[in-house]
């Protein structure tokens, strides 16, 4: 949820293009964005409240400011891109910095217990307007490459009219047990957890989300 008056000082870490941050300043609050790609973060400072907001480029380990944040959020399952148990504990190290004492943490990531390599099976059509692809629809179409431990690769193949464009990625699936160890070590307590952004009740065989809210301890 959007939180709203009194105006608070929020963090969006791997704020993409911008638009959470965009509707965080639309409510008065004093935002700032940090991603580690400049083309993110130039599509970000046109959106409408973009002249209000800080932007940093910078990736969630090695974001540093002076300034302290009643909520730092990281969305769009940008947690999951951190690979390494030290590149964990740098970006949560980052959070707990960074948060005021009474201020909240707030991430997701996909729960490893759902069968995601069977749902990303499936291809999709994207329907862009003219504006965007003079070329009409375009299908999506997610490719496992390899599954070993926590870690999922797979390939994104655009699908445009003359030609199929193929974007390789690499996730890591972490179980709860172990985001709440990271956690603990980052100086960070765990304050609710959740199994969607409705705030469902999190249940580890069904729910595809976890949904992390932390305070400093």
């Amino acid at each position: 949820n959007l939180p709203t008056a009194p105006a608070q000082h929020i963090l969006d870490l791997g704020c993409g293009t911008g638009l959470i941050c965009d509707a965080y300043a639309a409510n008065g609050h004093h935002v700032t964005g940090a991603d580690p790609a400049p083309a993110m973060l130039a599509i970000a400072a046109t959106k409408p409240n973009g002249h209000k907001i800080t932007w940093v480029q910078a990736t969630a380990e090695t974001f540093r400011s002076d300034q302290r944040f009643d909520l730092i959020i990281m969305t769009g399952h940008a947690f999951q891109v951190l690979l390494t148990d030290a590149q964990v504990a740098a970006a949560l190290a980052t959070m707990r910095t960074h948060l005021k004492p009474a201020g909240r943490a707030v991430f997701e990531s996909r729960n490893p217990a759902f069968d995601w390599p069977a749902v990303w099976s499936k291809a999709r059509t994207l329907d862009l307007p003219p504006s965007a692809s003079e070329d009409g629809p375009i299908e999506i179409e997610r490719r496992l490459i390899s599954t070993e431990g926590e870690f999922i690769s797979f390939e994104h193949h655009y699908k445009f009219a003359d030609e199929t464009l193929i974007s390789p990625s690499t996730l890591r699936f972490m179980p709860r047990a172990a985001i709440e160890q990271h956690l603990k070590a980052a100086g960070l307590h765990l304050t609710a957890l959740y199994g969607d952004w409705n705030q469902g009740p999190f249940d580890e065989p069904t729910s595809k989300e976890i949904i992390v809210t932390a305070r400093p301890a």
